[in-house]
C-alpha cells in the first residue's frame, strides 16, 4: 500500500485554498480612478462621499462607483476621459479647491467582500502600469552653506565656553568662509587654539581689523565636494524613506548626473500630496525661550536683542523670542511616532545620545523656564529679477509648540499642540529624515499606461505560451503523470501569485521573467521524480513502491539544485535594487513554492490516485 499522512493532505489542501483566496483579487483587473483626500488629512466621511458623488452627477461626469479606502475617497471610472473630466471638475470647483486634493491613479475591481478582508492584487511596476517620473535638482551650494553654519555654531559655543569675547560669527557662502569678529583686545592666538577642534580641517587665518582681531576659516575644495556628495546621498536616502512611509510601491530613487535625482513612482500619475511630501525640506530646532526681553518690543523695532532670535508662534499668532543657542535639531532624532496626550495629538520623539545628554543638561538647569520647538521648512520660490525668472530658496521658520519645563528629561519626550494631520505629517518627515538641502523639480512626466498595457499583454502571452508548451510536453511524454505535473505547475503559479499579492510585491517585466523561470525549475523537479520512478519500475519494483522510492531518491538532487539557486536569489534580494531585486524576490519565492508543490502536492495527488489500488500492475508514466 502507498500511504501518505493525513495531516499532509490537510496541509496541502489548506495551503492551496488560501492561495486561491489570496490570488483571487488579481483576476478582476483595475479601472482608472480618482483619489480624493482632505487637505487637513482628516478621514473622508460618508457624508463627504455623497457630496462628491452628487457634484460629479450634477456635472455630467460618469463614474462606476466610489468607496472610502484608508481615509481617502476612491472613485472608479469606465474610461480615462471620464477620469480626467472628474479630476478637472473637482480641481476647478472653488468650494473643493481649498478642502480637497486629488490624485489620478488606478483602483482594482476587487469585490467588496475581498476588500473587507484586506486582500489586494499585487501592484504593477512603472514599466507595466505607468506612473509618475520626477526629476529633482539638488541645491548643492546650500549644502555647503549649511556646513558653514554648523561650523559657525560650533565656533560660538567653543568661544563662549573658553570665555573669549567676540562680537559676531558670520558665514560667506560665496567664498565658503566662516568669519569670527573678536572683541577689541581679545587674544587672537588663544581664540585660534580654542577653535582648532570646532574648525578642524579648515584653513584658519588671523588678521587685525578696525573693530578688533578677525579670524577667517575657509573650506577646501575637497571638503566642498565631499559636502555636496553627502547632500545628494542623504537626499536619496531621505526620498526613499519618505516614499516608503507613503506606501508607494517599489519606487526607484537614484542619482542622475552630478547634482540631480530621479524618482519613479509606479501607479501614481498626479499625486500632489506625494510631490508635496517628497519636496519638503523640514527639520526641527529646540531652543529656550528668552524670558528677559519683550517679544512685542522686538517685533515693533524689527530686530531681536543680542543673543536672541525673533519668531512667529503659529498657534498663538504673535511674536516670540528664543535664544540663539540650539539644544537639539531634527538631524539628531532617531525616531518619531504619533500618539495621544491630554492636550490632543502628539509626536513622541527620541533623540540620539549626544542630543539626549544636551537636552538632559539643559532641562536640569532650566526648570520652570520655557522651551520651544521651531519647525524650519525651505521651499523654492520663483521671482522676476531684471525681466528674468529666478528660482530662489525661501526659509519659513515658525514656532509650533512652547511649554514650561516642569521636569528633567533626556532623549525621550513629546511634542504637543498639533492637529492630527500636522502630527502625522511631522512624524513622517522626522522619521524618514530631513533633506540635507533643498531640491527643486526639474521635470515631471506621467508615464501613460498604453506602453504598460502592451508590456502586460506581451508578458501575459509569453507566460501563457510558455506554460502551454510545457504542459503539452509533459502530458505527451509522461501521460497521466504529466497531467499531474501540469496541475502541480498550475498550483505553483497560483501559490506564487498569492505570496506576491500577500507581500504586496511589485510585478514588473523582470518579475514575469522570474515566473517563467520558476515554472521551468518546477518542471525540473517533476522530471527528476518521474525519471526516478521509471528507473525503479525498470528494476522490477512494484508500481506503488516505485512511486515511494522515486520521491525519496529524487529529494536530495532536487534539494541540492534548488539550494544553490536559492542562495543566489537571496543575495540578489538583499543587495539588489529596482528591477534586479524584483526578479530576485520572484525567483526566491518561486523556489519555495515549487519545492512545496513538487514534493508535497505532487506526492499527495499521486498517492490519492494510486495509493488505494491493491492490484496495480502498471503506471501511466510513458
Amino acid at each position: 500500500m502507498l500511504e501518505y499522512a493525513r495531516w499532509k493532505y490537510l496541509l496541502v489542501a489548506a495551503v492551496l485554498l488560501l492561495a486561491l483566496l489570496f490570488a483571487l483579487p488579481n483576476v478582476f483587473g483595475e479601472d482608472p480612478a480618482l483619489q480624493v483626500a482632505r487637505k487637513d488629512h482628516a478621514a473622508f466621511t460618508p457624508e463627504a462621499e455623497q457630496i462628491v458623488e452628487s457634484f460629479l452627477k450634477d456635472h455630467g461626469v460618469r463614474f462606476a462607483r466610489s468607496y472610502i479606502d484608508q481615509g481617502h475617497l476612491m472613485v472608479r471610472f469606465a474610461s480615462v476621459p471620464d477620469q480626467l473630466a472628474a479630476r478637472d471638475a473637482v480641481n476647478g470647483n472653488e468650494d473643493f479647491k481649498g478642502s480637497y486634493i486629488t490624485a489620478v491613479s488606478f483602483a482594482p475591481r476587487t469585490p467588496e467582500f475581498l476588500r473587507v478582508l484586506g486582500l489586494k492584487p499585487m501592484p504593477l511596476g512603472l514599466d507595466l502600469r505607468g506612473g509618475l517620473y520626477l526629476l529633482y535638482q539638488v541645491d548643492v551650494n546650500s549644502a555647503v552653506a549649511q556646513a558653514l553654519e554648523g561650523y559657525a555654531t560650533d565656533a560660538r559655543r567653543a568661544l563662549t565656553a573658553a570665555n573669549i569675547a567676540f562680537k559676531d560669527v558670520t558665514v560667506d557662502g560665496a567664498t565658503a568662509t566662516v568669519r569670527i569678529q573678536l572683541a577689541p583686545g581679545a587674544d587672537a592666538a588663544a581664540a585660534r587654539g580654542t577653535l582648532t577642534q570646532p574648525l578642524q580641517g579648515l584653513a584658519v587665518n588671523a588678521a587685525t581689523g578696525a573693530a578688533g582681531p578677525v579670524l577667517t576659516a575657509t573650506m577646501t575644495s575637497q571638503q566642498i565636494r565631499e559636502r555636496q556628495d553627502y547632500a545628494i546621498q542623504q537626499n536619496i536616502t531621505t526620498l526613499r524613506n519618505r516614499v516608503n512611509e507613503l506606501g508607494v510601491s517599489e519606487p526607484i530613487v537614484q542619482r542622475q548626473g552630478i547634482d540631480r535625482i530621479n524618482v519613479q513612482l509606479p501607479g501614481v500619475q498626479n499625486s500632489a500630496e506625494v510631490k508635496d511630501i517628497l519636496g519638503r525640506v523640514a527639520t526641527l530646532e529646540f531652543r529656550l525661550q528668552d524670558m528677559q526681553n519683550s517679544a512685542a518690543e522686538a517685533a515693533a523695532l524689527g530686530r531681536a536683542p543680542l543673543g536672541s532670535k525673533l519668531y512667529t508662534h503659529t498657534r498663538m499668532g504673535g511674536p516670540i523670542l528664543l535664544k540663539r543657542e540650539i539644544i537639539a535639531t531634527g538631524d539628531q532624532l532617531t525616531n518619531a511616532t504619533t500618539g495621544q496626550s491630554q492636550e490632543g495629538p502628539s509626536v513622541n520623539v527620541r533623540l540620539d545620545a549626544r542630543a539626549g545628554e544636551n537636552m538632559l543638561r539643559t532641562t536640569r538647569a532650566n526648570i520652570n523656564k520655557r522651551m520651544a520647538v521651531v519647525l524650519i521648512e525651505k521651499r523654492p520660490e520663483t521671482v522676476e529679477v531684471d525681466g528674468k525668472k529666478v528660482v530662489r530658496e525661501v526659509t519659513d521658520e515658525e514656532v509650533i509648540n512652547d511649554a514650561t519645563i516642569k521636569g528633567v528629561f533626556g532623549n525621550n519626550f513629546m511634542i504637543t499642540g498639533l492637529q492630527a494631520g500636522e502630527a502625522r505629517d511631522l512624524a513622517l518627515l522626522l522619521r524618514s529624515g530631513s533633506l540635507a538641502t533643498a531640491i527643486y523639480p526639474v521635470e515631471e512626466r506621467v508615464v501613460g499606461p498604453s506602453l504598460g498595457e502592451k508590456n502586460i499583454r506581451q508578458g501575459r502571452d509569453a507566460l501563457i505560451i510558455g506554460m502551454a508548451g510545457v504542459f503539452l510536453f509533459m502530458a505527451i511524454y509522461y501521460q497521466v503523470f504529466g497531467l499531474v505535473a501540469d496541475l502541480v505547475l498550475l498550483a505553483n503559479v497560483v501559490l506564487l501569485t498569492a505570496l506576491l499579492s500577500l507581500m504586496h510585491q511589485v510585478l514588473s517585466l523582470p518579475g514575469i521573467a522570474g515566473i517563467l523561470l520558476t515554472v521551468g525549475m518546477a518542471v525540473d523537479a517533476n522530471v527528476l521524480i518521474y525519471e526516478r520512478i521509471r528507473e525503479e519500475i525498470r528494476k522490477g519494483v512494484s508500481p506503488q513502491a516505485a512511486i515511494r522510492s522515486g520521491f525519496e531518491k529524487a529529494l536530495s538532487a532536487i534539494a541540492d539544485s534548488n539550494v544553490t539557486t536559492l542562495i543566489a536569489g537571496v543575495v540578489l534580494w538583499v543587495l539588489g535594487t529596482g528591477a534586479i531585486r524584483g526578479f530576485a524576490v520572484v525567483l526566491t519565492l518561486g523556489i519555495a513554492t515549487s519545492m512545496f508543490t513538487s514534493l508535497m502536492g505532487s506526492r499527495a495527488l499521486l498517492t490519492l490516485m494510486y495509493g488505494g489500488r491493491r492490484k496495480l500492475t502498471r503506471l501511466a508514466i510513458g
